[in-house]
């Protein structure tokens, strides 16, 4: 069983959510356990143009200012994606970041793209899986002596959500690596609902989907699962048979998590922030009503018991009445509402299988 510590939305006067992540930051004490001018990369995810629920900096700061108390070295850091937009080279990703306002001046740290410009800077990590004999690390991620996980805690279409595992694991894999992590998922189209607008076809960077007729059709050699499609459908023609494929989906998640932490050898901290928790992932241009109120910010050391923690969170809170998890009670996973087949069990499972962490924790409250 692993501490999860706890600070609730809940403000007064004189207390802020940015003084209460100071609270938990103190909690935790990484800038202990650093030494003179050791790298510490801290990961998050900048968000797309347009997006207003991602991380916000403001909550990147007292990080930063911590871990410079150390006299170490942070910096911001995510690697590109496999789906067509700016966050899908180096350049234009860190213009992104400066965009949503990760700047030197605000957060008072660099950013640095963890696989580079072209998305070829990575490093192979020997993890001995079951579904991996090796993982391939997005390269400056890996190279940090250090790590700091800031998750936004959300919904995701193939994921169930995205917390802790899913923002190191996907978000530090090399574009090989994100590529193996969604490939057993493969998306279809449902000719009666397709109008062929070709909105898909815009969104889908391998360029596996194509307007024949009158209705869109997805190459399935060509398809890397990335799962863009089925957000972008306005008609909701895009689905995906959820099958075994999904469950090692799940399963590979977990394994990817455990190549990037195994190197850092107890030197990675994560921080979950539950606050506008959104049913799809930071990585589109808009964000749907929040499934459940703002609940707070969690901490620990261990990636597998903070996601449990953040997870169960969620079901006890009742719902957002407007929102995609209107129907839902509390008690209930407001997660599949949205996406009824989502179900993170296997994720847990390898996790605790292979040593990446416990599902079972402590949850310590904090004022």
């Amino acid at each position: 069983m692993s501490d999860v510590y706890f600070a609730s939305r809940r403000c007064g006067p004189g207390s802020s959510l940015i003084d209460k992540t100071k609270k938990l930051i103190k909690k935790i004490n990484f800038a202990a356990e650093l030494r003179e001018k050791d790298t510490v990369a801290i990961k998050l995810h900048f968000g797309e143009p347009e997006l207003t629920t991602h991380l916000r900096p403001a909550f990147v700061r007292p990080f930063v200012e911590e871990i410079k108390k150390a006299k170490a070295h942070p910096f911001l850091t995510d690697a590109s994606t496999i789906y067509a937009g700016p966050r899908s080279e180096g350049v234009s990703h860190a213009c992104v970041a400066e965009r949503n306002g990760f700047t030197l001046y605000s957060t008072g740290a660099p950013v640095v793209i963890a696989d580079g410009i072209d998305g070829n800077n990575y490093v192979e990590v020997q993890v001995n899986t079951p579904h991996y004999d090796r993982v391939k690390v997005a390269g400056e991620a890996h190279r940090a002596k250090a790590m700091v996980v800031l998750s936004h805690f959300k919904g995701h279409e193939i994921f169930g959500f995205g917390g802790a595992v899913k923002n190191i694991a996907m978000g530090l894999a090399s574009k090989q690596g994100k590529l193996s992590l969604h490939s057993t998922v493969t998306p279809y189209i449902k000719q009666k609902l397709c109008t062929a607008c070709g909105r898909c076809v815009s969104w889908c960077a391998p360029g596996a989907i194509e307007i024949r007729g009158k209705t869109a059709v997805i190459t399935g050699s060509k398809c890397t699962g990335c799962g863009h499609c089925i957000m972008v459908c306005p008609e909701k023609a895009a689905k995906i048979k959820w099958d075994i494929d999904f469950s090692q989906a799940q399963e590979k998640l977990a394994e990817y998590a455990f190549g990037i932490v195994k190197p850092k050898k107890g030197k990675i901290w994560y921080f979950n922030f539950l606050i506008d928790i959104t049913p799809e992932c930071d990585c589109y241009t808009f964000s749907d009503a929040s499934l459940v109120h703002d609940i707070g910010i969690l901490a620990s050391r261990d990636p597998v018991s903070i996601d449990s923690a953040s997870y169960e969170l969620v079901k006890k809170a009742a719902p957002n009445p407007r929102s995609k998890a209107s129907a839902a009670k509390p008690g209930q996973d407001k997660f599949t509402e949205g996406y009824p087949d989502t179900n993170p069990g296997p994720m847990f499972k390898m996790a605790e299988k292979i040593g990446l962490g416990r599902r079972r924790y402590k949850l310590i409250e904090i004022e």
